[in-house]
C-alpha cells in the first residue's frame, strides 16, 4: 500500500536537531520559520538532495562513474520520498540570447508555428509571396466562371539573360506562336526591337482557352507545361476579371528575389538560417559612446574634454593625440575654449567621429582612435578599458528583432514573430484566443495553437502576465523566474512529484497571491506533493499543512515547533510565526510620519512604460515605491533615479540614463548607494566577512599571535586566495566541482583539506583554540562572542546580526546566499561604515526571505539610517513595510502597457483612503486592524 507520508527521522543537515517529521502527500505543505532556522536545510539540503542522490543512484554503473559519489544528507530514515523537482529563486543565467519565450519553450512553437502557417511577404516591397503546386493551380483555375475566355503564359526565363530578340527566337524555335511583351499580345513573327527595360517583360502564350466542364485535362496539361517553361512561374489572364499570377517557388517578380520555404530554423536567432547578420542575433551592436569619451561637456577641448586616456603625463598616446585634435580643430576653426557643449553639432561630431572626406590620412577623431586601439591591442586589460568607451545600442540592420530580413517579412494573422514576441504574456493570450484558420492551415496549426495558449494560461495564473516573451532572462528577478520555472512544471503534466520552491511569492503583489495559492493548488490536485518555503502570510492562510520552524537561527533554530493544520498554529504558544498570524506579537505602526523637507523630484519620467510621469521624492524619509508587478517601480528607482543621482554627483556619465527630461534637487544629496539582490560574487571564494572588511581584520590578528611569528607568518598567509598557506589541492576552494553532464554540477568536499581550505600547517596557528578555518566556519553570533574585545572584527559583524543574518557562517559561500540575504550583507557593510548623513539608499524588496520577526530587525536599521538624516528608498510590497513608511509612491493602476502611472502619493494613510489604488485597498485593512491593536 502507497504511503500517504514522506515520513523523516532524525534530520539534523546543518542547524537541524534530530527532527522527527511526518509530511502528508499530494498536499500544499509551507515550511516557515525565521530566517536561518531549518527551513531550507530540511525542503533542499534534506529532501531534494536526497530524492536527487537516490536517483543517481538508480542509474546504470556506466552512467554513474561519470557523475562521483554525491554527498549523503545526514538523517537516519526518510520513507515515501517521491521524485523531486526543484524550483529555487536564483536568477536566470546572464545570457544575452536567453528569453521569456526560450525559457518557456513558448519560441519553440511560434518558430513551428510560423515555418507551417505564416505567409511569407517579400523583405523588399512587402508583396505577399506563396507557392502553389500545379494541382493547386489547375484547381484555382477550375473556379473561373463557364463561359469565361483565359489565357495561360509562362514567364520565359531566357528573357532575362540576353538580348529580347534572342529570346523571342529561342521561344519561336520551342514551338511558342505568341507571346506578351510589355503587356501587349504579339506574335512571334514579328520583328521586336529591345527598346528598354519594360519591354523585356516577355511571357510566351501556352494555351488560350474557355471554361467548360471538359476542359480540366487540358488546363492540367498547359499549366504544367507553363510552369516548366517559366521555371515554376504560371500567369492566368482571364478576360474581363484580374489576373492571375502563381508560382512553385516563393519569389517576387517585382523585385527579383526569390526565397526557401521557411523552416523553423529561419525563426530562430541563434542560427545563422534566421539570425540578422549584423548584430549575430543578439539584436544590438557596441558603439562608441560619445557620453563616456566627452564625460563633462562644460569642459573644453583645451581643458581635456575628451578624455582617452587617465593620466596627463603617464601616456604619450595621450599627448600626441591631444596636440592632434588641438591642431585638427584649428585647421576647422573649432574653438578650443568654448565648452563642448555649447558647440555646433557638426562640430561636436568632427571631433568624436573625424572628417571621412580626409581620406585615410587624415584626422580619424576620439570614436576612430578607440574603435582601432581596440582592434589593435593584443592586452586583455587594455581591451577592457577601451570596452569602456562602448555602449550597447539597438542593431540598425533588424533595429533590435534578432532575426534576418526574411524572416521577418512572414506574418500569421498581418503580425511578425517579432510583434507576438513583443506583446506581454496577457496580450499574447488574447492574440491567440482569436487565433483562426481556414482549410488545411487548421489541422496543422490546431495543436501547436493549444500548447501556446496553455503555457500562455499558465504564465499569467502565475502573475507574470505583464511580462514580454521577448524580455532578456537575466533582467528578470529571482522570483520572477521561479515563477516561469513553475508554469514550465504545470505544464509537463506529471503527477506524484515531489515539487520543492523557494519563496514564489517573491515580487509579487499582494493581490495576485490568489492566483499564485490557485496554481499551486493545481499541482498538488494533479496528485503532487506541494512544499513551499514561504512567509508570505495569505499563502500561509490558504495552505493545507503548516510546518514552523524555531525558535531562533543558527544554532537556536533546528526544531519543530508546530506541524499541523493552518488553523492551530495560532494557539501554539511555542511558534514565533503563530503569534504574529493570530495577533498576539505584530510590527507597530509609527506614531507620527515625519513631513520632510526637501525632496528630488523627477520629471517626464518614460523610460520603459513610465507614462512622463512627474514624481516627488521628498528627503530624510523612509519612501516605499509599491504597486503591482509590472507597474514601473524598477523603471523609475533604478533605471531613471538611481543613474541621474551617480552620474549628477561625479559629473561625468557612469550609467546610461533611462529616458526623462530632467531631475531636480540633486543638489541635496552628497552620497547615494544601491542595496540590490545581485550576488556578493560570482564564486564559491566569496563569503560575508570577506565582503564587509571583516576577514582583513581577522588574518591581522592571526598574523599578530605569537605561533604566527614563531613561524614566519605574515597576514597573507591566512588568506586562501594566495599560494602559501591554502590547500593547493582545491586551491582554497574548499571543494572540489564534480561535472554532472546531463545534471547540474554537484560541489563535493576536497579530499585533502576536508573543506577548510588551509594546509595544515596554516592550521596549527590557533586563536582561543580556534584555527583560521575553524572561525570561517563559526556563524555570525558565535563570532562576536569570539571577537568581543576586537572593535574593527565586531562592528560589521554586529551590522550582519542587526539585518537578521546572525546566522549565516562568515565562510559560507556566496553563491549559496539567496537574493534577499545577499542584499542584506550589502546592506550591513554600509551601516559599518561612518555616516555622513544626506545619503540616499535604494533597496530592491529587503524582506524577501524574511519573517515577520526578522522584517521588525529590518525596520529598525532602516529607521536608524533615517534618524541619522539619510533617505531611505524602499521598491516593496510587504503591506508590514507599507504602513511603516514616511512617504509612500504607488504606480500602476496595473502591469505593462497598462501600469507606469502615479495612481497615490503621500502617507499610507492617504494611499489606503485613494479608491484607484491597489495597493491602498490592502494597505486600508492592514492599518485598520493594526489601529484595533
Amino acid at each position: 500500500m502507497q504511503s500517504e507520508t514522506i515520513e523523516i527521522r532524525g534530520a539534523a543537515e546543518h542547524n537541524l536537531r534530530s527532527v522527527n517529521l511526518e509530511i502528508p502527500k499530494r498536499k500544499l505543505v509551507v515550511f516557515t520559520g525565521v530566517s536561518g532556522s531549518g527551513k531550507t536545510s530540511l525542503a533542499f539540503d534534506t529532501l531534494f538532495a536526497e530524492g536527487n542522490r537516490r536517483y543517481v543512484e538508480s542509474l546504470s554503473t556506466y552512467a554513474r562513474q561519470f557523475l562521483g559519489q554525491m554527498h549523503k544528507p545526514r538523517f537516519e530514515t526518510i520513507r515515501g520520498l517521491a521524485p523531486a523537482i526543484s524550483v529555487q529563486q536564483k536568477a536566470l543565467t546572464q545570457n544575452p540570447r536567453s528569453t521569456v519565450g526560450t525559457i518557456t519553450e513558448i519560441y519553440d512553437f511560434l518558430r513551428l508555428l510560423f515555418a507551417r502557417v505564416g505567409t511569407q511577404h517579400c523583405p523588399g516591397c512587402g508583396a505577399e509571396l506563396t507557392c502553389r503546386s500545379a494541382q493547386e493551380m489547375v484547381a484555382d483555375v477550375m473556379k473561373l466562371p463557364p463561359g469565361t475566355r483565359f489565357i495561360l503564359l509562362a514567364p520565359f526565363a531566357e528573357a532575362c539573360r540576353g538580348p529580347l530578340a534572342e529570346a523571342v527566337r529561342a521561344a519561336r524555335r520551342k514551338g511558342f506562336v505568341r507571346g506578351r511583351i510589355g503587356g501587349t499580345l504579339r506574335s512571334l513573327d514579328e520583328e521586336v526591337p529591345d527598346d528598354g527595360a519594360e519591354s523585356r517583360t516577355f511571357e510566351v502564350v501556352v494555351d488560350r482557352l474557355v471554361m467548360k466542364e471538359d476542359v480540366f485535362d487540358r488546363v492540367s496539361d498547359s499549366v504544367e507545361l507553363a510552369a516548366k517553361i517559366g521555371d515554376g512561374a504560371v500567369v492566368v489572364s482571364p478576360e474581363g476579371l484580374s489576373e492571375m499570377s502563381f508560382s512553385e517557388k516563393l519569389a517576387c517578380r517585382r523585385c527579383g528575389v526569390s526565397l526557401p520555404p521557411a523552416t523553423p530554423l529561419s525563426f530562430s536567432f541563434n542560427s545563422p538560417h534566421g539570425m540578422c547578420p549584423r548584430c549575430q542575433g543578439l539584436g544590438s551592436v557596441l558603439e562608441v559612446d560619445p557620453g563616456k569619451i566627452v564625460p563633462d561637456a562644460s569642459a573644453t577641448v583645451a581643458q581635456g574634454a575628451v578624455r582617452l586616456f587617465k593620466t596627463q603625463d603617464k601616456n604619450a598616446p595621450k599627448k600626441y593625440f591631444q596636440k592632434e585634435l588641438e591642431t585638427f580643430c584649428q585647421s576647422r576653426s573649432i574653438p578650443l575654449d568654448m565648452p563642448f557643449g555649447a558647440l555646433s553639432e557638426e562640430q561636436r561630431r568632427l571631433i568624436l567621429f573625424g572628417d571621412p572626406a580626409a581620406g585615410p590620412g587624415g584626422f580619424e577623431g576620439a570614436a576612430g582612435l578607440v574603435r582601432r586601439r581596440l582592434g589593435q591591442t593584443k592586452s586583455t586589460e587594455m581591451q577592457g578599458y577601451y570596452r569602456r568607451f562602448f555602449a550597447e545600442s539597438a542593431c540598425p540592420s533588424c533595429r533590435g528583432a534578432r532575426l534576418c530580413g526574411s524572416s521577418l517579412a512572414v506574418a500569421v494573422q498581418g503580425e511578425s514573430i517579432t510583434d507576438v514576441t513583443a506583446m506581454t504574456i496577457s496580450e499574447s493570450a488574447v492574440f491567440f484566443e482569436g487565433l483562426e484558420f481556414e482549410g488545411g492551415k487548421s489541422a496543422v496549426a490546431a495543436e501547436i495553437v493549444r500548447e501556446i495558449r496553455s503555457r500562455l494560461r499558465f504564465l499569467a495564473d502565475v502573475g507574470v502576465g505583464y511580462l514580454t516573451l521577448d524580455r532578456q532572462g537575466g533582467s528578470l528577478s529571482g522570483g520572477e523566474s521561479q515563477r516561469i520555472h513553475l508554469a514550465s512544471q504545470l505544464g509537463s503534466d506529471l503527477t506524484g512529484v515531489m515539487y520543492i520552491l523557494d519563496e514564489p511569492s517573491i515580487g509579487l503583489h499582494v493581490c495576485d497571491t490568489d492566483r499564485l495559492v490557485g496554481t499551486l493548488r493545481a499541482l498538488r490536485d494533479a496528485g503532487n506533493t506541494v512544499i513551499v518555503v514561504e512567509h508570505d502570510p495569505g499563502i500561509i492562510r490558504q495552505s493545507d499543512h503548516i510546518v514552523d520552524f524555531g525558535p531562533g537561527a543558527g544554532v537556536n533554530g533546528g526544531m519543530v515547533m508546530y506541524s499541523g493544520p493552518v488553523a492551530g498554529i495560532g494557539s501554539c504558544e511555542a511558534s514565533l510565526t503563530g503569534a504574529y498570524l493570530s495577533g498576539r506579537k505584530s510590527i507597530p505602526v509609527p506614531q507620527r510620519r515625519s513631513p520632510g523637507g526637501k525632496s528630488i523630484r523627477v520629471i517626464g519620467a518614460s523610460q520603459n512604460n513610465l507614462k512622463d510621469i512627474d514624481v516627488d521624492f521628498p528627503l530624510g524619509l523612509l519612501i516605499c515605491v509599491s504597486g503591482v508587478s509590472g507597474a514601473g517601480k524598477s523603471s523609475l528607482v533604478n533605471q531613471v533615479l538611481y543613474p541621474a543621482l551617480v552620474n549628477g554627483m561625479r559629473r561625468r556619465n557612469r550609467f546610461r540614463e533611462g529616458s526623462c527630461r530632467r531631475i531636480a534637487g540633486l543638489g541635496s544629496v552628497s552620497r547615494v548607494v544601491s542595496v540590490d539582490q545581485k550576488p556578493i560574487g560570482r564564486t564559491p571564494r566569496s563569503n560575508p566577512v570577506i565582503y564587509t572588511g571583516a576577514f582583513n581584520a581577522v588574518r591581522d590578528l592571526f598574523a599578530s599571535l605569537r605561533e604566527a611569528k614563531a613561524y614566519g607568518y605574515d597576514k597573507s598567509r591566512f588568506s586562501f586566495n594566495v599560494k602559501g598557506g591554502r590547500c593547493e589541492a582545491c586551491q582554497g576552494d574548499g571543494i572540489r566541482r564534480i561535472e554532472m553532464h546531463f545534471l547540474p554540477d554537484v560541489f563535493v568536499p576536497c579530499d585533502v583539506c576536508g573543506g577548510g581550505r588551509y594546509n595544515q600547517a596554516t592550521l596549527k596557528v590557533r586563536y582561543k583554540g580556534f584555527s583560521i578555518a575553524d572561525v570561517l566556519d563559526l556563524t555570525v553570533r558565535e563570532a562576536l562572542d569570539l571577537f568581543a574585545n576586537h572593535p574593527q572584527i565586531v562592528k560589521p559583524l554586529e551590522a550582519l546580526s542587526e539585518v537578521g543574518l546572525d546566522y549565516v557562517r562568515l565562510g559560507q559561500s556566496s553563491t549559496t546566499l539567496s537574493g534577499g540575504e545577499a542584499q542584506r550583507v550589502k546592506l550591513a557593510r554600509e551601516l559599518s561604515k561612518a555616516g555622513t548623513g544626506d545619503t540616499v539608499y535604494m533597496l530592491d524588496e529587503p524582506t524577501t526571505g524574511l519573517h515577520y520577526d526578522d522584517i521588525r530587525k529590518l525596520l529598525d536599521v532602516l529607521g536608524r539610517l533615517v534618524d541619522a538624516g539619510n533617505t531611505v528608498i524602499v521598491v516593496e510590497h510587504n503591506l508590514e513595510v507599507l504602513k511603516c513608511a514616511d512617504h509612500i509612491i504607488d504606480l500602476g493602476p496595473c502591469g505593462g502597457r497598462d501600469g507606469g502611472r502615479v495612481v497615490a502619493e503621500g502617507t499610507p494613510e492617504k494611499v489606503a483612503r485613494t479608491p484607484e489604488s491597489t495597493t491602498g485597498k490592502y494597505l486600508a485593512a492592514v492599518l485598520a486592524s493594526a489601529s484595533k491593536e
